[in-house]
């Protein structure tokens, strides 16, 4: 079986370096109105870039263009949405980041694209493949106030924010793009909400064309929907292993009835893993898996951590594959 290297999401905006410094000043500047929008996506494009650079030389295969452009995970989607207003400031789950809160005042509507000219920026940047991004409706359902009647209930809430990204992942789809990721960490914290999720995500997958969508869940313990989450009709299941060390044994004991995203290296912790350790963890979960290939990515998006250490952290997928051909 194939392991292929790839970021999970997100990639530090800011380094030790002036020019990895220069977005976080040309915002602060575009916030005071000192600088354009045209300066501000000149800087946005050059973090991109450099971005992307960093995941070619730590050498992945799929790599994504580190949602530089992201204020936050919710409000960069809400807020580009018809019906929506942007409040104040919360605590994006037990992060140290946070996010902007979205206010459904009235029919949640498409406006323009939400990610589309992004993901055709970044693939101007490489030749390999980009994974495009998106925070799934559950998860955005259960980051918003809903003041709009009809969407007081989770459901309906969520399935308005689902018709808007099922043409979001159409438009995606018909630009090439080969893997569509949608991010749902707020199931982890409501599993009774599974039949809502397992809606929206039956409805998204209709609207997938030929691209591979892939269900992440992270900042919990999924082994008690691993089997349900196994159900659902994706082609790709991004796990995160950081949080339960018997999830490992779980995968092993069940299988995998499709391609696993595994997250075995934490993207929140700075502590560099054993490669041989997961290594060996890893041929025991391919041998479980079927299909022919899987992904080795980060638990979460390394936008929490240091840009170094973000760094060092997709240089050690490599050094695991590395190990573990090296046991063959």
């Amino acid at each position: 079986m194939k392991l292929l290297l790839a970021n999970h999401s997100s990639y530090p905006r800011i380094g030790g370096t002036r020019e990895l410094q220069q977005l976080r000043r040309t915002i602060a500047a575009w916030e005071r109105k000192e600088a354009n929008d045209e300066t501000l996506h000149a800087a946005q494009n050059a973090l991109v870039h450099a971005a992307i650079k960093e995941q070619e030389e730590a050498g992945l295969d799929v790599l994504t263009d580190g949602l530089i452009r992201w204020y936050d995970p919710i409000s960069h989607l809400a807020g580009k949405m018809d019906g929506i207003e942007i409040s104040g400031l919360l605590r994006f789950f037990d992060t140290n980041s946070y996010f902007r809160q979205p206010v459904a005042k009235a029919e949640i509507q498409a406006k323009n694209g939400l990610t589309v000219s992004e993901f055709e920026f970044a693939t101007t940047a490489t030749q390999k493949p980009v994974k495009a991004v998106l925070t799934g409706p559950y998860t955005l359902a259960r980051h918003t106030i809903a003041e709009h009647a009809p969407y007081k209930e989770i459901g309906p809430l969520t399935h308005a924010y689902a018709e808007v990204l099922a043409k979001e992942i159409s438009a995606l789809a018909a630009r090439g793009c080969q893997i569509i990721q949608l991010d749902e960490p707020a199931i982890l914290k409501h599993r009774a909400d599974f039949p809502v999720l397992q809606r929206a995500v039956q409805f998204l997958s209709r609207h997938k064309g030929k691209a591979m969508l892939s269900l992440a869940v992270y900042f919990g313990d999924p082994q008690p929907l691993y089997e349900r989450l196994q159900e659902l009709p994706i082609d790709m299941l991004a796990l995160d292993f950081t949080y339960n060390p018997k999830l490992v044994e779980r995968v092993v004991a069940l299988g995998a009835q499709k391609p696993l995203a595994l997250g075995l290296v934490d993207g929140r912790n700075t502590r560099l893993e054993d490669a041989a350790k997961l290594a060996h963890l890893i041929d025991r979960i391919l041998l479980r898996v079927k299909g022919e290939f899987c992904h080795l990515q980060p638990s979460c998006g390394l936008e929490y951590l240091p840009r170094d250490r973000a760094a060092a952290k997709l240089k050690l997928l490599q050094q695991v594959r590395a190990h573990l051909k090296g046991s063959k």
